[in-house]
C-alpha cells in the first residue's frame, strides 16, 4: 500500500488595501487622460468666477427688487418670518434630495469591479464621505451669508457667524442622510427629519398669513440667531460625521446603485432638456414604493365614466398631489404678503404648478401609444376625460385664492383660468422631443431653436398669461 504524498495548500493571496485599488485605477485613468493639471485649474477657477459674479448679481438684484416701490411694500416681519418657513422647506426638500440620491453612489463599473470585490467598504468610502462634507458644508456657508445678506447684515463678524452655522448644517444634513442610507431599512427616523421641517414650514406660514390677515403681523427679531445655530449645528455636525464614518460599511451595493440611477437620469434630463426621463424615474419609483393595494369596484356606467373613476383614484393612491395643491394655496398667500405687487402674477404660476401635480392620468394616456390603443376610443377622448379633474383642481384653487388678488375686469379671473387649464394641458399631451429640428447659428453658437420650442410647450403659454394678468388688472 502506497502512501499518497500531502500536499499543503497555497497561501492565499494578500487582499488588496482601498488605497492600493484607488492608486491602480487612478494610474489607469491617467493614461487616458489628455488634460493638464493647468487645465483643471483654469476650469476651477472659471466655475468659482462665475459663481462669485452670477451669485453676487442674484444677491444684489434680490435686495433691489425687495426695496422697488413696484412690488409693494410688506411688513419686516412679515418678510422675516417667510425667509425661516422657506429656509425649513428648503431644507426638507434637501433631505429628500439627499435620501433620493443616496447621498454616497458608485458608477457601474465601480459596482462590478470594486464594490464586489472583498474590499473595506468603510476605507473605500471615507474619501467620498470627506469630499462631500466638504462640499456641503461649503454649499451652506456660502447659502447662510446669502441669506444674511438679503435680510440687510453687512458686518463681517456677523456674516461669519451666519457661514459658520450654514456650514455646521449642512455637513450635519450631509452626515446624517449617509448614516440613514446606511441604516437598516423600515426604520421610521429618516422620514421624520425630513417631514419636521416641512410640517414646520407649513404652521409658520399658516400663523404668518393668519396674523397678516387678522392683525398687524408677527415682529422681526432684533437680530439673526446665527449664535445659537452655529451652538447647535456644529457639534451635530462632528457627532453625525463620527455616526457617519461608522456607518460606511453597512451602505450596501444596492443603495450605492440606486442614487446613481437617480443622478444619471437628472444629467440626461438637463442635457438633452427632456424632464420626462427623470419624472418618468421618479413616478416609478413611487408606484413601487405603495407596493400593494386596495382593490375597489367601479361603479357601472360608459366607457367615459369608468376611465373618470380610475383617474379620481389615481389620485387618492397618490396623496402628495392633493397634498402639494393644497400647501400651494398658502404659498400663494404668503407670497401676496411679503410681495404685495407680484401676487397676481404669482397666482398664475402657483395654480400652474397646483394643476400640474393632477395631470398624472393625462401623462400617463398621451405618453402611451400601447395603453391609448388597448383602452379604445379616439385620443382626443381620451386626453379630454383625463383633463377634467385637473380643470376641477384649478377652478376649485383659482377660487380660494382670490381673496389674495386685486379685483380686475369680471372676465379676467375666468380666462386666466382656463389659460392655466390649457397650459397645464399643453405640459401633459406634450409629445415626444424630437432631436433632428432646425438650429440657428449665433455669435453666441448654435441654439437649438426647435428643440427650445418642443420644450416650452406649456411654460410658454404660462408666460403669456403671466404678462396678460400684469397688465390688465
Amino acid at each position: 500500500m502506497t502512501t499518497q504524498p500531502t500536499t499543503i495548500a497555497p497561501a492565499p493571496a494578500e487582499l488588496p488595501t482601498a488605497r492600493q485599488v484607488r492608486t491602480r485605477l487612478r494610474q489607469a485613468r491617467r493614461r487616458h487622460h489628455e488634460h493638464s493639471l493647468g487645465d483643471v485649474l483654469g476650469d476651477a477657477y472659471v466655475m468659482v468666477l462665475f459663481v462669485g459674479m452670477y451669485g453676487w448679481f442674484a444677491i444684489s438684484a434680490s435686495r433691489d427688487m425687495l426695496a422697488s416701490p413696484t412690488i409693494g411694500r410688506a411688513d419686516p416681519g412679515v418678510r422675516w418670518w417667510l425667509a425661516v418657513a422657506a429656509l425649513l422647506a428648503g431644507a426638507g426638500l434637501a433631505w429628500r434630495g439627499l435620501r433620493a440620491l443616496g447621498p454616497l453612489l458608485v458608477t457601474p463599473a465601480t459596482q462590478s469591479w470594486v464594490t464586489s470585490a472583498p474590499v473595506d467598504r468603510r476605507a473605500w468610502l471615507a474619501p467620498r464621505l470627506g469630499v462631500l462634507l466638504a462640499g456641503a458644508a461649503t454649499g451652506t456657508a456660502l447659502l447662510g451669508v446669502a441669506v444674511a445678506v438679503l435680510g440687510g447684515t453687512t458686518d463681517p463678524g456677523a456674516l461669519g457667524w451666519a457661514a459658520g452655522a450654514g456650514a455646521g448644517w449642512g455637513a450635519a444634513a450631509l452626515a446624517l442622510s449617509v448614516v440613514a442610507q446606511g441604516g437598516r431599512t423600515g426604520r421610521r427616523w429618516p422620514t421624520l427629519v425630513g417631514a419636521v421641517p416641512m410640517v414646520t414650514a407649513g404652521v409658520v406660514t399658516a400663523a404668518v398669513v393668519l396674523a397678516g390677515r387678522l392683525g398687524d403681523g408677527l415682529p422681526r427679531p432684533a437680530a439673526l440667531p446665527t449664535t445659537a445655530l452655529v451652538a447647535v449645528g456644529v457639534p451635530l455636525a462632528v457627532a453625525g460625521t463620527v455616526f457617519a464614518v461608522r456607518a460606511l460599511p453597512r451602505v450596501d451595493r444596492a443603495t450605492l446603485t440606486t442614487g446613481a440611477q437617480f443622478a444619471n437620469a437628472a444629467a440626461t434630463a438637463t442635457i438633452l432638456l427632456d424632464p420626462s426621463l427623470l419624472t418618468g424615474l421618479m413616478e416609478s419609483r413611487r408606484w413601487r414604493r405603495i407596493g400593494r393595494v386596495r382593490s375597489s369596484r367601479i361603479l357601472p356606467g360608459p366607457g367615459w365614466w369608468a376611465l373618470l373613476q380610475a383617474d379620481i383614484r389615481r389620485l387618492r393612491r397618490h396623496p402628495s398631489a392633493l397634498l402639494i395643491w393644497a400647501a400651494l394655496i398658502g404659498v400663494q398667500y404668503a407670497a401676496a404678503l411679503a410681495l404685495p405687487g407680484l401676487a397676481g402674477a404669482a397666482q398664475v404660476v402657483f395654480a400652474y404648478l397646483a394643476t400640474g401635480r393632477l395631470t398624472g392620468g393625462l401623462r400617463s394616456i398621451s405618453r402611451s401609444p400601447g395603453l391609448r390603443r388597448a383602452l379604445g376610443g379616439s385620443d382626443n377622448l381620451l386626453r379630454g376625460i383625463h383633463v377634467v379633474v385637473p380643470a376641477i383642481g384649478a377652478g376649485l384653487w383659482w377660487l380660494l385664492t382670490l381673496p389674495t388678488v386685486e379685483p380686475g375686469p369680471p372676465w379676467l379671473a375666468p380666462t386666466l383660468a382656463l389659460g392655466v387649464v390649457a397650459a397645464a394641458w399643453r405640459a401633459g399631451t406634450r409629445p415626444p422631443i424630437n432631436y433632428g429640428g432646425a438650429t440657428v447659428n449665433t455669435p453666441f453658437g448654435m441654439i437649438p431653436v426647435d428643440l427650445l420650442r418642443q420644450g416650452s410647450r406649456g411654460p410658454a403659454l404660462l408666460a403669456v398669461l403671466v404678462l396678460v394678468q400684469l397688465f390688465l388688472r
